[in-house]
């Protein structure tokens, strides 16, 4: 059995996806990548995933329903950073309601996606989660 983290990014745009994985290629992490909310529930399913990078807008199933069906299937405590498009008061607080632990608008800033994901699955120095908390 592997100690590498399983990551799970869900974006229906194929370049926000081939981007996630070029932020997360310097991580010894396992990153799988589903196009739709269907697929990323399927795998969700087999893979248990230890975080989940959601995007909120996709045909089919959206990112809340993404949502409702990892806590429906168990997976209540898998962090969930939601990164979306959707930039107006009303869908991040939406996000959060739903369960969202972090909520990055695209364009996204590669450090800072990176930093959250360190910081989410405890690959930080406890100085620089510190560092960190101040600026998130």
């Amino acid at each position: 059995m592997t100690d590498k983290k399983r990551i799970l990014c869900v974006d229906d745009e194929r370049n926000i996806l081939r981007a996630i994985l070029r932020v997360l290629h310097s991580r010894p992490h396992e990153v799988f990548v589903a196009e739709n909310g269907e697929r990323a529930l399927e795998m969700a399913r087999d893979m248990r995933p230890h975080l989940v990078i959601l995007d909120l807008m996709m045909p089919g199933l959206d990112g809340y329903a993404v949502i409702d069906g990892l806590r429906a299937m168990g997976l209540r405590s898998v962090p969930v950073v939601m990164l979306t498009g959707k930039s107006a008061a009303k869908d991040i607080l939406g996000g959060y309601q739903q369960g969202a632990v972090y909520y990055i608008t695209k364009p996204f800033k590669s450090k800072h996606l990176l930093n959250i994901v360190d910081y989410l699955l405890g690959e930080m120095s406890e100085s620089e989660r510190e560092a960190l908390e101040l600026k998130l």
